[in-house]
């Protein structure tokens, strides 16, 4: 029997979290992409709080921006906006089984392009 496309990726998200945990002096960029939106939330794995979040449904996002990789785009800045707020400036990046590229790879540099280093 064939595997679903949701099982594929838990199988691939699985294989990356075994390696990527994120800490207080280098948190975790999680992405969860659905079919209209994007999100993204830096983790402390540790102590099992979530430091800062940004999405595409934040009104700021969605006004601004007119396609889905230019949200993406808009959610990476923002995310890496409020890391600084929060003194985080050094993240590990996961992409949560989806491939590196599209709004993935858009929402990673527009992360780079606010600051933050991966």
């Amino acid at each position: 029997m064939a595997v679903s496309k949701q099982d594929r990726r838990n199988k691939i998200r699985r294989r990356i979290r075994k390696d990527i945990v994120g800490t207080e002096s280098r948190p975790r960029l999680s992405v969860f992409r659905s079919n209209k939106e994007i999100y993204a939330q830096i983790i402390d794995d540790v102590e099992g709080k979530t430091l800062a979040s940004a999405s595409s449904r934040d009104k700021d996002i969605a006004a601004a921006a007119s396609s889905k990789q230019e949200q993406a785009a808009l959610v990476g800045k923002a995310i890496a906006e409020k890391a600084k707020k929060a003194g985080i400036d050094t993240i590990s990046f996961d992409r949560g089984g989806y491939l590196y590229h599209g709004r993935v790879k858009s929402l990673a540099e527009g992360a780079r392009e606010g600051g933050l280093k991966f």
